[in-house]
């Protein structure tokens, strides 16, 4: 493993179809070829993700926060815990596998200081939102504004080591792929907690959905200004359905909430026309918008479809549906995690991942627009 020491120039060039042309001596060829794939033959040269805990691959290990997935049996079919809220791979995870990308390192981890970085960096962090006060109970997090601030010191600071041309190193911004997935917890944990945030009394579910839409965009339009132009932006999922908010709830029947998926919705009515007017106000830029409500809701109802048995309970958690309390320290999980639909109170298993991820990141891709992710990359 190679820090980033000094600063070197790998001499990036955006004309190929493989996504760097190193021209340095054989030696670092080599070196370096364990970090870029030359069997891949996509114009996207890297992949950076920001979101929260859907997402987190490791970044809230090195945080002072409660939101954690870095024990058994987190991890339990990927081999070991790395902090990802799954028994297996994410969405992303899947993402990179599918665009062609190694798992971006988590940035607060030492893997981002090496030339890992140059295929990109998972800046997601577990109980984040778009609002910096969301997931506060939770302690340590990085909000997305938090992540955006990283990013600039990862374009500031650290890839002007691996890329000192600032034209090639525009170009490589430009042609890489930022997936984000983020505002769930605005809603989970922070709009339908009313005895621990006061949102919820002082905005109605549309002024909030506003709200958020409106920080949102501004978040949007600095990582434009860093550099970042192809973006996927992830919808919010039928939230009323997790096992969380049916326990929180005190479902009798096991169905969805109604009343907290009309709330989520409102956000994500707003969401896709916001990628449309982004596309028009921003030169140069290209959003694509990721429906995960509705492949997740036909899931949920449909679950013999996907091979599902289990749509309401968690295969690891405590309590009514396995929502009462997420999954605990070495707590025995479900045998046939396959089955269900929900990891633990909040997050989804691999199996669910799986699905939700071909929707979007492969050539078949059916739930992305205005073109798929897989799409976006080739551009």
């Amino acid at each position: 493993m190679e820090l980033i020491s000094k600063k070197k120039n790998y001499n990036l060039d955006m004309r190929v179809c493989f996504p760097f042309s190193v021209n340095l001596s054989i030696l670092l060829v080599i070196m370096i070829s364990f970090f870029i794939s030359i069997s891949e033959c996509a114009k996207a040269p890297a992949i950076f993700i920001f979101g929260d805990s859907l997402i987190d691959n490791g970044n809230n290990n090195h945080l002072p926060s409660i939101a954690k997935a870095n024990y058994f049996p987190y991890g339990i079919d990927y081999g070991m815990p790395t902090g990802r809220f799954s028994n297996g791979l994410t969405v992303m995870d899947y993402a990179a596998k599918w665009l062609g990308f190694p798992f971006p390192p988590p940035y607060l981890s030492l893997q981002s200081k090496t030339m890992k970085i140059l295929k990109g960096v998972n800046y997601a962090s577990a109980a984040a939102g778009i609002l910096d006060e969301t997931g506060r109970h939770y302690g340590g997090r990085v909000a997305f504004n938090g992540q955006i601030k990283l990013f600039e010191k990862t374009v500031k600071l650290e890839l002007p080591m691996l890329i000192s041309d600032n034209e090639v190193l525009s170009k490589y911004l430009a042609n890489s792929i930022f997936l984000i997935n983020i505002g769930s917890n605005d809603y989970i944990n922070n709009y339908l907690l009313p005895n621990m945030y006061t949102s919820s009394k002082n905005y109605s579910p549309k002024a909030f959905a506003r709200l958020l839409i409106n920080t949102f965009t501004d978040q949007l339009t600095r990582l434009y200004r860093v550099g970042a132009r192809k973006m996927v932006l992830v919808g919010i999922g039928p939230l009323g359905c997790i096992p969380s908010q049916l326990s929180m709830n005190n479902s009798t029947t096991g169905l969805c909430i109604q009343r907290v998926n009309d709330i989520v919705s409102a956000f994500n009515q707003l969401l896709l026309p916001l990628s449309t007017s982004l596309n028009s106000t921003l030169p140069g830029s290209f959003f694509v918008y990721h429906n995960t409500y509705d492949a997740f809701f036909d899931m949920v109802h449909n679950p013999s479809h996907y091979g599902f048995t289990v749509t309401n309970e968690a295969c690891c958690g405590s309590g009514k549906y396995g929502g009462t309390m997420s999954c605990l320290p070495y707590q025995q999980p479900c045998n046939a995690r396959d089955k269900f639909i929900f990891w633990d109170s909040f997050h989804p298993t691999q199996a669910a991942n799986a699905i939700i991820a071909q929707r979007c990141y492969t050539p078949s891709a059916t739930q992305c627009y205005p073109i798929s992710a897989y799409q976006l990359s080739l551009l």
